[in-house]
């Protein structure tokens, strides 16, 4: 039998994510496996947590499933809230249902004034992960596989058995005398991480096989943070980001990794650009339009480049709710009411109603503003510029025992 994780080991871990409020408390996403089950008893006698438990209604089960883990969390004396959500059936499903299971945590956390939200994803799943962007010919930064640390808006995502064998996860919960559900769906053929699982016959985590994929992983790792801690360097050189969601860019060449940081902030997207895309105008930056940003000669910023979001790009109006994201850019973090037809979206033509902040009228059409019923109601509404990703930087792990945790995102110039 493999050796359970004993407390010290485990307090070990969490270490390299110090540092750690005595009074903060933790949240754990726990869907009942194994894996998420052993991470809540391991945190709950490392200090204090909570557990967030989401009900997809995929199976006829799943709600007696969910009633089943709160029960198991309450056995050692952890709290935790369920919450339902729908995930329509169809084509995408394990990736719209993961989409919509993240975005209903990062909202369970908030409520519960949790900063902090641990994942379960231990060794195993890293090598299927090093496995799935291989064959999907990802780049050296995709093969790095998942951060040990990932930070979002409002809270990070913090992966402490990220090196883990699952084996040993399962041999710490029954040294504990806990059992776990086993979702069915981990044995379906069709998914491609259960047919990669089963070409690795690893389920301990243990061989060869994990121990060369994760290996792999540590070094492109290292070597995407050693990257993008150049990226970092360059961009807080040469680029000043502005809360209102634009650029300015000092002339001259700039390295192709930067200026692809760059849009995919200025965009909302969740990934940049390929380098490929991006090198010719790398080489000799110039008024352009890229991957949903548009280059423009500088004007009254000076001798360089405005960077702004393409106008015909933006994403349509979002309903008006508190926390709405609109054109994965700008978060409303007060609704001015929530009336029938108040949407938020771009100010598009009616830039006369911010002619008095000065930018240049390509920047204020792309700024956000609240309509009802098609009038602008809030033109300045309480937005925080959001992008879906850091200008540059994630945590990856060095080797078992170090953690890179250099965060070089650049933050917007004004506080959220």
């Amino acid at each position: 039998m493999l050796t359970p994780i004993a407390a010290d080991e485990f307090a070990a871990l969490m270490a390299r994510f110090a540092p750690w409020p005595a009074a903060r408390p933790v949240g754990v996403a726990v869907s009942g496996g194994a894996d998420s089950l052993c991470l809540a008893w391991l945190a709950h006698r490392w200090g204090t947590a909570f557990g967030l438990i989401i009900d997809h209604g995929l199976r006829p089960e799943s709600a007696a499933e969910a009633a089943l883990t709160v029960a198991r969390l309450a056995s050692f004396g952890m709290g935790s809230r369920v919450q339902s959500i729908a995930v329509a059936r169809g084509p995408g499903l394990a990736a719209r249902a993961r989409e919509v299971r993240y975005k209903a945590l990062v909202g369970m956390a908030a409520e519960q004034g949790i900063v902090d939200l641990l994942v379960g994803h231990h060794a195993g799943d890293q090598a299927e992960t090093v496995l799935m962007r291989s064959r999907a010919r990802s780049g050296p930064a995709g093969l790095a596989a998942m951060a040990a640390l990932h930070d979002m808006f409002s809270v990070r995502i913090v992966r402490p058995l990220l090196g883990v064998a699952p084996g040993r996860l399962r041999a710490t919960l029954m040294h504990a005398g806990l059992d776990w559900v086993e979702d069915p769906s981990n044995a379906n053929q069709a998914a491609l991480r259960t047919r990669l699982r089963r070409e690795l016959g690893d389920p301990d985590g243990t061989g060869e096989a994990t121990a060369s994929l994760t290996a792999a992983a540590r070094r492109r790792g290292e070597a995407r943070a050693h990257a993008e801690r150049e990226t970092a360097a360059i961009l807080a050189e040469r680029a000043s980001i502005h809360p209102e969601g634009f650029a300015i860019l000092s002339p001259g060449p700039i390295a192709p990794a930067a200026l692809a940081a760059l849009l995919r902030t200025l965009s909302g997207a969740p990934y940049a650009p390929s380098l490929a895309a991006v090198a010719a105008l790398a080489r000799d930056p110039r008024p352009a339009t890229l991957a949903g940003v548009q280059l423009l000669p500088g004007g009254r910023f000076g001798p360089g480049l405005l960077l702004v979001r393409e106008a015909a790009a933006m994403a349509a109006a979002v309903p008006a709710e508190q926390g709405a994201l609109w054109d994965g850019r700008f978060l409303l973090r007060e609704t001015p009411g929530a009336e029938p037809g108040t949407m938020l979206g771009a100010i598009g033509n009616d830039t006369p109603a911010l002619a008095h902040i000065g930018l240049p009228a390509a920047v204020t059409r792309t700024m956000p503003a609240v309509r009802r019923d098609g009038i602008i109601i809030d033109p300045e509404p309480a937005t925080c510029f959001t992008p879906a990703a850091p200008l540059a930087g994630a945590p990856f792990f060095f080797d078992d025992r170090h953690l890179q945790t250099d965060n070089w995102q650049l933050p917007p110039a004004t506080p959220c």
